[in-house]
């Protein structure tokens, strides 16, 4: 199905009425982008090294034992952080992993899973999908939900790719069958339907602005108390939008970024703070993805047999 025009209008006639489960007015989504192990390297076998936020100087024709290293800290230090601090709140997220992350570091998707999280694609290797051509875009959904499937224990229902997918990249996904929802999408504040040849699919946006990677730009976070402030912000401002109409935030993390110690503090004051409001339901996406589809009376997804052409 052909990329469609450009929607600038959104929700303008109206949001649907649709209430969050127990009648929540917010419902809080938790991200957190698990793509060490994936990003480019050359001493994986990849034909470059990653040259955005860990790196310091991009490295050609050499492995960047710098990068690597800053990589590293994600799951040996920054997800152990993240985990106790989600647990001790009793809060579930969804976990947007890379394939070939979770091949390298299988105990994240297992302690992910015992503690009730979603796991999630986030495609095989951390890389654009804009000028992969169809046959190499369909072995990396496969790899995907292999390497999900494998390490969770099912398959991801999520997909969402880093950044610029390509024209092609969400019927693919739909052709797959088993994705329920995709988050390739920044345009809004709630969750969305779009019409595909396997009929309604749900769209949940993502944010770049409530997220930790604003730590890595210039004239982002500093402190951590800077990223629990904004996130706060948007919370404030969503819940009170919430009493008339529902709404949805996106929080993204990253291991490697908000698990630093002088950050992690803004992640638990910025739960304390939406936690000590009522009517707010953390959710992973999944749920959230099921309950707009409830809301707008549709079938309960189901997943579809997989074709033959998505062979790992």
């Amino acid at each position: 199905m052909p990329v469609g025009p450009r929607d600038f209008a959104g929700y303008r006639g109206g949001a649907p009425a649709i209430r969050w489960p127990g009648g929540a007015r917010l419902a809080v989504s938790l991200v957190v982008n698990v793509e060490e192990g994936a990003e480019l390297s050359i001493g994986d076998g990849d034909e470059a090294n990653e040259a955005i936020y860990e790196a310091v100087e991009r490295v050609d024709g050499a492995r960047d034992l710098c990068m690597e290293s800053h990589f590293e800290y994600g799951p040996r230090a920054g997800w152990p952080r993240i985990r106790s601090v989600l647990a001790e709140r009793g809060v579930r997220a969804t976990l947007n992993a890379c394939g070939r992350a979770l091949r390298a570091t299988p105990w994240i998707a297992a302690e992910a899973v015992a503690d009730g999280h979603e796991v999630a694609a986030h495609g095989w290797r951390w890389e654009r999908h804009v000028h992969m051509d169809e046959a190499t875009e369909r072995r990396a959904i496969a790899m995907t939900v292999a390497a999900i499937a494998e390490t969770a224990g099912t398959p991801p229902l999520g997909w969402h790719t880093r950044s610029a997918t390509s024209q092609r990249t969400r019927d693919l996904i739909v052709e797959h069958g088993g994705f329920l929802y995709d988050s390739d999408a920044y345009n809004d504040d709630l969750p969305y339907t779009v019409d595909t040849d396997a009929g309604p699919h749900v769209v949940l946006p993502y944010a770049f602005d409530t997220n930790d990677m604003r730590f890595q730009n210039r004239g982002g976070f500093v402190f951590g108390a800077d990223f629990a402030r904004y996130c706060g912000d948007a919370f404030d401002r969503l819940y009170a939008e919430g009493a008339a109409a529902p709404r949805m935030l996106s929080v993204g993390l990253h291991t490697r970024m908000i698990g630093r110690p002088a950050r992690i503090g803004g992640l638990e004051a910025f739960l304390d703070h939406a936690m000590a409001h009522e009517g707010v339901w953390f959710a992973t996406r999944a749920e959230i993805a099921h309950a707009w589809r409830a809301g707008l009376g549709l079938p309960p997804f189901a997943p579809r047999p997989t074709p033959a052409a998505f062979a790992p």
